[in-house]
C-alpha cells in the first residue's frame, strides 16, 4: 500500500460522489485519474486490503428489514456452520465472538416476512437456534479508520 492507496481509503470513507461519472469526480478530488482510481480499488479488493467497496443501504427505509442475530455454535463445527450461514445472500457479515453466543451476523432482507423465513431456513440448515435481536432504536456513530 502506497501513499495514494492510503489517500484513497482515508478520503472515500467519508462519502463518494453521486454524479454521472463518480469515479472521475472522486479521482479529481484525489489528484489522480478515473482509470487509476478504479484500478487501485480493484487491486485493493483483489489483494484483500479492502473487503468491500460500495454503498450501504438502509433496508428499513426501502421497506426491508434488518436484524442482528446470534448463535451458539459448537467450536468444532464453527467453520462448517459459518459456511452454511454465509451462503445466504441476506447475511451482510458474520463474525466470531469469544462468548457462549459465539457467532454473530446481520441479516438484511426485503421484508419482515423474508427475514423470518431466512431465520427459519438457517435454523433448518444448521440444526441450531438463531437468536434474533431486531433493532429497537438507531444511533449513528461516524467511524473512520485512518490508514
Amino acid at each position: 500500500m502506497d501513499e495514494l492507496d492510503r489517500h484513497i481509503i482515508n478520503s472515500l470513507q467519508g462519502g463518494f460522489p453521486v454524479s454521472e461519472r463518480p469515479f472521475r469526480d472522486a479521482a479529481d478530488e484525489l489528484g489522480t485519474t478515473e482509470s487509476e482510481l478504479i484500478t487501485r480499488i480493484r487491486c485493493m479488493l483483489d489483494d484483500g486490503l479492502l473487503t468491500r467497496f460500495g454503498p450501504l443501504y438502509n433496508a428499513e427505509n426501502m421497506g426491508g428489514a434488518l436484524s442482528l442475530c446470534a448463535m451458539q455454535v459448537p467450536p468444532e463445527h464453527f467453520d462448517e456452520v459459518a459456511e452454511q450461514v454465509n451462503a445466504f445472500p441476506e447475511v451482510a457479515h458474520n463474525y466470531q465472538r469469544d462468548h457462549e453466543m459465539n457467532m454473530w451476523f446481520v441479516l438484511a432482507t426485503e421484508s419482515l416476512e423474508k427475514l423470518a423465513e431466512t431465520l427459519q431456513k438457517i435454523e433448518e440448515d444448521t440444526g441450531l437456534t438463531v437468536c434474533n435481536f431486531p433493532k429497537q432504536e438507531e444511533f449513528f456513530v461516524g467511524l473512520n479508520f485512518q490508514v
